[in-house]
């Protein structure tokens, strides 16, 4: 009884959708396979089976996920920018657009979890701002990142 009890444990954490760490230098971007290494605008997309892809960019993750239905996803998260390295909601947060602040891929693209603060920069350093749909139409409009 004890062996199935930890197998079953064992399979349901093993099934789990959870997102994983990024290990900058070393994992391929699943876009463009750069490597990843800017923790300001790294990206990753988690599906409901579990699998993770992982971006060097949030453009990369748009272009990604745009053609595809996003209810296949549990998770689509994006670095934010003011505080690199940390994963937040893709869906839930704010971006800016700004050529004052580049991004790996050429889109000037970055993304915060708070809309007063995105405003905040945009002020300070000009720019579009977006929510999750608008960047989507935007960034996939633009396809300034060939497929």
């Amino acid at each position: 009884m004890r062996t199935l009890i930890l197998l079953t444990t064992l399979l349901i954490g093993a099934c789990s959708a959870g997102p994983q760490p990024i290990r900058y230098g070393e994992d391929a971007c699943n876009y463009c396979k750069m490597t990843i290494v800017d923790q300001q605008h790294s990206a990753e997309a988690v599906t409901l089976k579990g699998k993770v892809y992982k971006f060097d960019a949030i453009e990369c993750l748009v272009h990604y996920v745009s053609p595809l239905d996003e209810t296949t996803f549990s998770h689509l998260l994006v670095a934010n920018y003011d505080n690199p390295g940390v994963l937040i909601d893709a869906k839930t947060s704010s971006y800016l657009i700004s050529p004052n602040l580049p991004s790996p891929m050429g889109a000037f693209l970055n993304a915060f979890d708070d809309a007063n603060r995105s405003s905040a920069v945009q002020r300070e350093m000009s720019g579009e701002l977006h929510n999750w749909q608008s960047l989507k139409r935007t960034i996939t409009t633009r396809n300034q990142i060939p497929n």
